[in-house]
């Protein structure tokens, strides 16, 4: 259960969910994905995967209000999840896993993110949300150990840690297609203040004093325009991986990050990557960190991140670190929490 999916959304828990589907697709598994859309009831089968879609109602009211989001599509996606044989439920998101918490069905919920006491109370019900959700899952489920942290501090609940896959054949390496210029891509959306794309930006106009010819390569959602900057249709993932291949420097600045699969997918292509420090286990031989909201400290990462490009090793130390991150290893590692659900049951 994911609150939205192809072709409206293709980012992170989307994406997740097309591959983890793969992946129990090709292990002679039927899954079933449940998500909400603008439009009527759908059931259509997408390269092998169910994909029932439900109603999501117009959410501008309870946005003004300050609601959580991706609530209006719960009720018809918990009526939908009553009609599907399914002997395991796995929610991406905690207003699924609350709902589909009152059907009683075995749930495991995916916490994507890092809960942390700011978030959880800056919209209403989260927090109420997420307490459900994990207390009517079996198992609850984080990307990375500060996740994992995270959620005993703030939530005194134990996690397993399951880090996300990358598609190794999708994101490889080409030398030929680096750029001349410095060049840095930042697949975030824009429009979230999390990820801090207008930092970044502000950070890269400190970039230009030192390299004037560095390009910035970010989301097609990005309108500020900005000398050096183009914006791409970055939700496409092979357009995403012609940018990483292309970049010197993949970004991901943002706060909350839990893992940061698209720095994961730069490294795949041989790119060093600037990312949160909570976002990053990665060595420094391939990666530098950055905390905080100070454009001169990110611009000097990002500096920092040049000069690994230039060192011939990175490219080759960037994808032997994202080879230990196969989707093979993390639909096995679910497969285990699915079956250790089902037998405590």
């Amino acid at each position: 259960m994911n609150p939205v999916y192809w072709p409206e959304v293709r980012r992170g828990s989307e994406r997740f969910a097309r591959e983890l589907a793969d992946g129990l697709i090709a292990r002679g598994h039927a899954p079933t994905l449940i998500c909400g859309h603008a439009g009527w009831f759908g059931d259509t089968d997408e390269d092998g995967l169910r994909v029932l879609r439900v109603p999501r109602l117009p959410e501008g009211r309870l946005e003004r209000r300050g609601f959580e989001r991706h609530l209006t599509h719960v009720p018809f996606a918990v009526r939908a999840l009553r009609g599907v044989d399914a002997a395991v439920v796995h929610a991406l998101y905690a207003p699924d896993a609350a709902g589909a918490a009152r059907t009683g069905r075995p749930l495991v919920f995916s916490y994507m993110g890092i809960p942390h006491r700011t978030a959880l109370v800056a919209r209403r019900k989260r927090l109420e949300l997420t307490l459900e959700a994990v207390r009517g899952a079996g198992a609850t489920v984080v990307l990375s150990r500060a996740a994992r942290d995270a959620f005993v501090r703030w939530l005194g609940v134990e996690a397993h840690v399951i880090a996300p896959g990358v598609d190794l054949d999708a994101f490889s390496p080409d030398p030929s297609a680096l750029a001349l210029d410095p060049t840095i891509v930042c697949s975030a959306d824009p429009n979230e203040p999390r990820k801090q794309v207008a930092l970044l930006v502000e950070a890269f106009g400190i970039v230009r004093r030192s390299e004037p010819r560095a390009r910035l390569i970010l989301d097609r959602r990005w309108t500020g325009g900005g000398e050096g900057i183009e914006a791409r249709d970055l939700d496409d993932r092979a357009a995403l991986a012609a940018a990483n291949r292309e970049a010197w420097v993949a970004a991901l600045p943002s706060w909350g990050e839990a893992f940061g699969l698209v720095l994961l997918e730069a490294l795949a292509c041989g790119t060093p990557v600037v990312g949160a420090t909570g976002s990053l286990d990665a060595p420094d031989a391939i990666a530098r960190p950055f905390d905080g909201d100070d454009p001169e400290v990110l611009a000097r990462a990002l500096l920092e991140g040049f000069e690994l490009a230039r060192d011939p090793g990175t490219a080759a130390a960037g994808r032997a670190h994202a080879e230990r991150f196969s989707w093979d290893a993390t639909v096995d590692a679910y497969l285990g929490v699915y079956d250790e659900l089902l037998s405590a049951g």
